[in-house]
């Protein structure tokens, strides 16, 4: 069950957390909600809330005037140039829990983004006042990171912000959003660590039934492939390796496994060439090689970049695990 805006304010209560709190009108931006604070002595803050295609999740939070490059940002976590994305609404309330313009790292308080990472910037630690919304956007709560005492009538502690991430199982840690490190060959990315470690899967919203492509030429609609094939194609064979187009032993590991692009290509040679043979054999008895033909275009176009991002990723790890091991062991 969702934390509501209620608890979350008991809780820091409990915590002996003290804050001042504001309520206000709706706000959908960073923008209209200093229209509607504007009068208290503290900083916004923006918080975003991203995905990168394998699915894992992340709360940026910063100051509001903070430029935060997305592409430079993706790189430094070893997702390539192109590997992160706004999250979509649907993953709001499903993982965070709160609905659109309600972003907060106050939402990570719900079991349900517990595999959601934090990265927080180094120049929030540097205020003396900084204001969230408390799960809700009809609502501004403010935190100093000194105990004033003054003109607030309540104050956070110097470590209120960090209690509460540690009263639920978080250890935060600030970071530089606007730096822009180099990622190479002689240095791994360096925020690599704040990379989840497993995807998380969505529910469809009932409400939205699953798109399917219109029929011309060779296309076919997604479902009218009929149950069985779906499954055939689904399921790897035992022998994959017989495949006459382009078996596995096509693959030269000196130069697909240092060239991501050519990894990438020869898996989806080898995929591509099973769906034709299992299309051709029989499996489909009208149609099958049309059929077959149009498979292997769509998973080439539907999985490509995933799998390059993954191939890089692969790559970035284990040079960042190599890297740190051979530092340790001079180090010693």
């Amino acid at each position: 069950m969702a934390c509501s805006k209620d608890q979350l304010l008991a809780r820091l209560q409990d915590l002996q957390i003290d804050f001042a709190q504001y309520e206000h009108p709706v706000v959908m931006t960073v923008e209209d909600q200093g229209k509607c604070v504007g009068n208290m002595e503290g900083r916004l803050c923006k918080n975003l809330f991203i995905k990168d295609k394998k699915h894992r999740f992340y709360i940026i939070s910063a100051l509001a005037d903070t430029k935060v490059d997305m592409k430079v940002l993706s790189q430094r976590l070893g997702l390539g140039k192109g590997g992160l994305r706004m999250a979509p609404e649907e993953a709001l309330i499903e993982i965070l829990q709160v609905p659109l313009g309600c972003v907060t790292p106050f939402a990570l308080v719900n079991e349900s983004a517990r595999d959601v990472s934090l990265l927080l910037d180094k120049g929030i630690k540097t205020q003396e006042r900084c204001i969230f919304h408390p799960l809700s956007n009809d609502m501004s709560i403010l935190y100093c990171l000194e105990r004033l005492g003054l003109g607030l009538g309540l104050a956070l502690n110097s470590d209120g912000l960090d209690k509460f991430f540690k009263s639920v199982g978080r250890n935060p840690s600030y970071v530089d959003l606007e730096a822009t490190p180099t990622v190479g060959k002689d240095q791994p990315p360096d925020l690599a660590s704040f990379v989840p470690s497993g995807s998380m899967v969505l529910l469809d919203p009932p409400e939205k039934a699953i798109s399917m492509q219109k029929a011309s030429g060779n296309h076919v609609i997604a479902s009218s492939i009929p149950k069985a094939v779906a499954e055939k194609t689904m399921k790897p064979s035992n022998n994959v390796c017989s495949v006459n187009h382009k078996s596995a032993n096509a693959v030269k590991p000196s130069s697909c496994f240092t060239d991501s692009e050519k990894f990438v290509e020869e898996i989806m040679d080898i995929i591509s060439a099973h769906v034709l043979t299992e299309t051709k054999g029989g499996s489909i008895k009208q149609n099958g090689e049309e059929l077959g033909t149009d498979i292997a275009d769509r998973l080439k176009k539907c999985c490509v970049s995933e799998l390059e991002n993954l191939a890089t990723m692969f790559k970035n790890t284990a040079y960042t695990e190599g890297f740190q091991s051979g530092r340790a062991s001079l180090l010693r």
